[in-house]
Formats: C-alpha cells, sequence, structure tokens
C-alpha cells in the first residue's frame, strides 16, 4: 500500500500549503501603533472599527487567522463582522460571526444564505470614513452570497443554477449566468461599502484567477453582459427552460434597470482605497505537493495545471499519461490542478451517488479495469474544500485493490460510469478519500503515481 499512501501524502502536502488561517495571518502585520493588511497600512489615530465580511467555504479558516493575527493587542478590540460558511465549518471565535448559511454537501444558496447575506449588506453600509472593510473570499462564495436581482426569487435562481450544473457547465458560465441575476456580485457588495478602504482576501478556487470569477467578483467593477448569459442558456438549450422572471429580466431593457449591484446600467462606483490580494490557490498547492514528490524520490512530469470539461473526458485522459508512464522504468508522479464538471444529462435516469473526483478516477479506472495493469500505479483525485458532489467524500483513489475489489464482487466499472455512480463504486471497494471540511478550498488536486523500477510490487 506504499504507492497508495505516499499519494496521500503529496496530497496532503498540497493542501497544507493552502491552509486558510496561515494564508491569512501571515498578510497581516501589525503593533498598537499601526496595522498593515496585505501591504495596505492603516495608522491608529486614523482608523476606527475593523469590519471583517465575507463568504466562502474557507471563511471560518481564514475569519480564525484574522482574529489570530490581531490577538493580544489594541486592534482586536476594534473588531466586528460576518462570514456566511457552510454549517460543518463553524468554529469558536470571540468577534468575528460565522453564520451557518447551508447544510454539508449542498452548494447553493438557501433562505439562510439570503438572510445572512442581507446583514453582510447593512454592515457594509453602516461603515463610516474612518473604518476599514476587509472581505475574505473563497470558493464556494457564488452560492454563500446570494442576493436576488428584483422580480427573482431564490428559488429561480436555484432552478436556473441546477440547470446549468446538469448541463455540465463549467464555473466561468455559472458565475457569469448568476451574476447577471445578483444584486451582490459582479461589485455589488463593494458598491455598497460606505468606507473608502476596503481590502479582499481572495483564496481563489478558478483557474488563472480571475478576480471577476472567483465568488462571482463581489468587489470588482463588472459591467452588465446580459446578452452574453442569454446566449449561454440558449446554446445549453436552456432558455425556455429557465423561470421566465429570469428570461423577462435578461431581456429588460438597459435603461430600465436600476443601479443596484450586477443589476445596473452604468459604471458602479467602488471605494477609492480597494485592494485585492490571493493569499492561496490551486498554484500554490501544486508546487508544494510537487516539491513533497521530490522529497518522496519521485521524478515529476510537467504539471497538468488546466484541468477542465467533463470529468470522465478528462478522468481517461489522465489515466492514459499514467498508463505511458508506466512503460518507462522509473518513480514517476504526474500531477494535475483544476476543476472538471459532470455532465448529468449524459447518463442514465436518474443519476448515482458521485462528484467530479470520483467520476475523474472512475473513468480513469474504467478504461483499464484489470487490476494487473495497475500494479505499481495508482491514481488519486480529490476536491481540497474536501466535498466532492453531494457525498460525503473528497474524492476518490484507484489502485489494484480497488479494482481486485471490484472483480471480486462483480462490478461492472463502466456501468457505474454510465450513472455517474461513482460514490456507489468506490465505496464498496474502499476507494474512497474522506477528509471532511478542509477549511480552505483552491479547486482539485490530482497525484498519479507510477513505480516501473521493482521497488514497489503495486497498491495490493
Amino acid at each position: 500500500m506504499q504507492l497508495r499512501e505516499d499519494a496521500v501524502s503529496i496530497w496532503q502536502a498540497g493542501l497544507s500549503a493552502v491552509d486558510s488561517s496561515a494564508a491569512v495571518s501571515r498578510v497581516i502585520v501589525n503593533d498598537d501603533d499601526w496595522l498593515e493588511i496585505a501591504g495596505q497600512r492603516f495608522a491608529a489615530t486614523e482608523t476606527g472599527r475593523l469590519e471583517v465580511l465575507g463568504a466562502g467555504k474557507a471563511g471560518a479558516g481564514m475569519a480564525a487567522g484574522f482574529e489570530a493575527a490581531l490577538a493580544g493587542t489594541a486592534w482586536f478590540e476594534r473588531l466586528s463582522g460576518w462570514v456566511n460558511v457552510p454549517e460543518d465549518c463553524l468554529l469558536p471565535l470571540q468577534h468575528i460571526r460565522l453564520h451557518p448559511a447551508r447544510p454539508p454537501g449542498r452548494n447553493e444558496p438557501t433562505p439562510a444564505v439570503v438572510a445572512g447575506t442581507e446583514e453582510i449588506l447593512r454592515r457594509a453600509s453602516s461603515l463610516s470614513s474612518e473604518d476599514v472593510c476587509v472581505v475574505l473570499l473563497s470558493g464556494g462564495a457564488s452560492a454563500l452570497l446570494c442576493s436576488p436581482a428584483p422580480g427573482i426569487t431564490l428559488q429561480d435562481k436555484l432552478e436556473v443554477t441546477r440547470l446549468l450544473s446538469a448541463s455540465g457547465a463549467p464555473i466561468q458560465e455559472l458565475n457569469l449566468v448568476r451574476t447577471q441575476l445578483s444584486r451582490v456580485k459582479g461589485g455589488g457588495l463593494a458598491e455598497l461599502v460606505s468606507s473608502d478602504r476596503l481590502i479582499v482576501l481572495v483564496i481563489s478556487d478558478v483557474i488563472g484567477d480571475p478576480l471577476e470569477v472567483i465568488g462571482s467578483g463581489p468587489a470588482v467593477a463588472t459591467p452588465s453582459r446580459r446578452p452574453e448569459a442569454v446566449e449561454i442558456l440558449r446554446q445549453r438549450q436552456l432558455w425556455e427552460r429557465v423561470p421566465a422572471s429570469v428570461r423577462a429580466w435578461l431581456t429588460q431593457p438597459r435603461e430600465s434597470i436600476p443601479r443596484s449591484g450586477a443589476a445596473r446600467s452604468g459604471r458602479v462606483r467602488l471605494p477609492a482605497n480597494l485592494h485585492h490580494r490571493i493569499v492561496a490557490s490551486n498554484a500554490m498547492a501544486l508546487e508544494a505537493a510537487a516539491a513533497h514528490a521530490t522529497e518522496l524520490g519521485y521524478q515529476l512530469v510537467p504539471i497538468l495545471r488546466n484541468l477542465q470539461g467533463e470529468a470522465a473526458v478528462a478522468g481517461r485522459a489522465f489515466g492514459e499519461h499514467l498508463a505511458e508512464l508506466s512503460r518507462s522504468s522509473g518513480r514517476w508522479c504526474l500531477l494535475g490542478g483544476g476543476e472538471t464538471t459532470v455532465n448529468l444529462a449524459s447518463g442514465g435516469e436518474p443519476p448515482g451517488s458521485g462528484g467530479r473526483n470520483q467520476e475523474f478516477v472512475l473513468a480513469a479506472a474504467a478504461a483499464a479495469p484489470n487490476p494487473d495493469d495497475w500494479l505499481g500505479k495508482v491514481l488519486l483525485s480529490g476536491g481540497t474544500d474536501g466535498e466532492d458532489g453531494p457525498t460525503p467524500a473528497a474524492g476518490a483513489i484507484c489502485d489494484s485493490s480497488v479494482l481486485d475489489a471490484a472483480a471480486t464482487q462483480g462490478l461492472d466499472l463502466s456501468t457505474f460510469l454510465l450513472r455517474h455512480d461513482s460514490c456507489s463504486l468506490f465505496r464498496q471497494t474502499d476507494g474512497l478519500l474522506i477528509t471532511g471540511p478542509t477549511q480552505t478550498n483552491v479547486m482539485d488536486l490530482v497525484v498519479g503515481l507510477v513505480d516501473s523500477s521493482g521497488y514497489f510490487t503495486g497498491g495490493r
């Protein structure tokens, strides 16, 4: 089982490098006279409150890091805040309120999300010019920060999001459409901040770290892109299926749109001193994983930094890379980062239980289901947030022992793949990667190891 243990160790090294609490703490420096956050310095004599607002799967860890950096200083007593987080991500904090906004595994807004967002907007608009507002933003914020545009209900937005997700739409398309239906996305939050001093600390869950996409850019001025949203819905054959209120809003004449967050006809007024800082990303996780793999004696091949598209397609391609490496003598490590999607419309009805990481691994396994083909080879794919679809797992692992178990039980991998039922397959074969909430979120991290040197005998 040494290969499997090494794969988990390499994946964990990547995860540790993007620890949310440490990522925030290390960009804060202070003494009693001044405070520096991500390079922005504030004098104690010229600063009022420190209001921390935010949303995301890493929100609790980020907030904990912020409090830890100020604990024991005069700045700590100026601190207050509100951050929307999943229900299973609560931590005991003193000054920043963590609002349980959605159940575990349900990556979509709820009435509690809407209520928490209204409180965030209230706090943002109550600040004085001397106050400093800090926004903590991480993956999952699009679902944890929700205030629908006029005339659109939460249920309307949920329906649109579910239709897009089921069609296999990537995060960029999801966020573009959601932004056009929101008061808070696309610069809407920043527009309501009444202080001129706003710092946004970001843990990125998007390839390339585009600020307008991460969390749907609540502090990034984004012009109306309603025609593009309409085109996305039409191309995915969803236009006639979305609620009538959504169609009416997206086709409303520009001059009739009120100025409110993303629902605007002109430019957004943002705070004069607005600064963003990426404090953790998939690239950071990949570099740490690569360093640990080298320490363990593996030779690195070029990292695949842009994994996207359908999970099954990407998984098969990754498996083919591993098969090629196994034909060369040595100990090899192939790493990948990004975020794929599962197109439920491509499978049977009803779909089974799984997530993109589990489907990624299952696709690679189904393409080479013979256990002997996996001797000296292992593949792990996991979501760095500890979640993978509506399942208890972060992802999955495949080695020869998993395929031995499948063969012994007479499980047909292709059937499970067709039904998008990867979790059921890996649950029965001891292939699930279960971590629980990690308090961070930088997309997915994939580790493939090959030992064709004879040092290991495989995953059995």
